[in-house]
């Protein structure tokens, strides 16, 4: 599966971009297939389980350092694929070379 997702302090001020890092912190030590972009990262499991455990782990070291915070999330489940992360992307950019 994969999950989009967004995590965002409130009420820290307009500059977040320290807090976030946290957040994608803990994404990359999670060993896990992921990219970041501008507005999400998006990380690559097998299951709910798998995927959900890094998120909330994300989620808790932005919430450690601010009292609030805003979780955007999006999923793509299906099952017995791996590898979608860079393949999706690569279908993408085939379709526009062509």
């Amino acid at each position: 599966m994969l999950v989009a997702f967004s995590v965002t302090p409130i009420g820290t001020g307009e500059d977040v971009g320290e807090l976030v890092s946290e957040a994608v912190r803990v994404v990359r030590a999670s060993g896990l297939p992921n990219r970041t972009d501008a507005m999400f990262t998006t990380i690559e499991g097998e299951d709910w389980d798998e995927v959900m455990a890094v998120v909330r782990d994300a989620v808790a070291a932005v919430e450690a350092r601010a009292g609030r915070v805003s979780l955007v999330l999006k999923a793509d489940i299906r099952e017995g694929t791996a590898g979608r992360l860079e393949a999706k992307v690569a279908t993408v950019e085939r379709h526009l070379a062509g």
